[in-house]
């Protein structure tokens, strides 16, 4: 009887412990949804522009982070990030006292940047956040996620 609470023991502790390396070595990894844009700045923020408006989506405001950075004194390559809106979805969050939780996540934002004289596109992997969310707000959240990848992919 002992070996076998041993041998419990063992492989519960195993379990624990390769969980916790796949949350600590996987998961950051998987955070950020990073890709290469195959044309420059300028024309990977139109694209994006002109992609989320003709998926019904606005752009709300964009952020200069590179101008910010300068007026502080400091010297960064370009970096746009970028609001996107969708009302259908806004509304489903905001008139929902239920979902109005997930709303902290509005509007959904998509980074465009340059590095090592590439231009890329990133965005927050919401999918991460699916199990923790309930069957309306996973709801909601899977088609603002499918949607902005279909607005990135008319980029890549």
């Amino acid at each position: 009887m002992a070996k076998i609470l041993i041998v419990f023991t063992a492989g519960l502790l195993a379990g624990f412990v390769l969980t916790l390396l796949s949350i600590i070595i996987v998961i950051p990894g998987k955070l950020f949804v990073e890709q290469e844009s195959p044309v420059g700045f300028n024309e990977t923020v139109r694209a994006l522009t002109e992609s989320a408006e003709a998926n019904q989506w606005t752009v709300s405001h964009s952020y200069n982070l590179q101008a910010t950075m300068e007026k502080n004194g400091y010297d960064v390559d370009p970096v746009l990030v970028v609001s996107l809106c969708n009302p259908s979805h806004a509304n489903n969050i905001l008139s929902n006292n239920s979902s109005r939780r997930i709303s902290a996540m509005m509007p959904c934002r998509l980074a465009v940047y340059e590095k090592e004289g590439k231009t890329y596109t990133s965005v927050f992997n919401s999918r991460i956040m699916y199990p923790f969310l309930n069957r309306n707000d996973r709801k909601i959240l899977k088609a603002t996620t499918n949607e902005t990848i279909q607005i990135l992919s008319k980029i890549h």
